[in-house]
């Protein structure tokens, strides 16, 4: 019997309860199931060996792991909801609300004053999406460069919108 044919028959077997024993740690019974059933996909794709005798113990810690993982990004989650909500109610006011257009030509403005190498570099990771291992590619230029070339402009650009944004309000 090789690992995913002992990894299933134990799942066959036993996911019921353990269904029921992840549900009892205050989760959904959909999500639980969504736990069971991504901690035995994580066994069934794992290149290590499986035997009858470790697999009760594996299936427990992987599903603890899980459990952690899933509340620790609960926590998360309504942090940055939390944080989001504050900054929303602060930002309410219509003086402080910026439109994508007028940003976007105060950032065009702030790169007119860059050398054309890092506005060129800047525009091709903002606006064509690249990365700095593709721009080097594209145009030739060594990954180094482009990436000190990106760290120039978006220091200028960030410094500029920051004293942009401070003289608006």
């Amino acid at each position: 019997m090789n690992n995913n044919e002992t990894v299933a028959a134990y799942y066959e077997a036993h996911r019921g309860e353990l269904v029921k024993l992840v549900a009892a740690r205050n989760i959904g019974s959909m999500e639980a199931e969504d736990i069971v059933h991504d901690a035995f996909v994580r066994m069934l794709t794992s290149d290590r060996m499986i035997t009858p005798a470790t697999l009760p113990c594996l299936v427990h810690t992987v599903l603890r792991h899980l459990i952690a993982d899933r509340f620790r990004h609960k926590a998360v989650e309504n942090e940055y909801e939390h944080y989001i909500g504050g900054r929303a109610a602060a930002a309410a006011s219509a003086e402080s609300v910026y439109s994508a257009r007028e940003i976007t030509a105060r950032m065009e403005h702030c790169l007119a004053r860059l050398p054309e190498n890092c506005r060129e570099t800047y525009r091709l990771h903002i606006y064509g999406g690249m990365k700095a291992a593709e721009i080097s590619s594209a145009t030739g230029v060594g990954y180094r460069s482009v990436e000190h070339r990106l760290g120039i402009a978006r220091k200028s650009v960030r410094k500029y919108l920051q004293v942009y944004c401070a003289s608006a309000r």
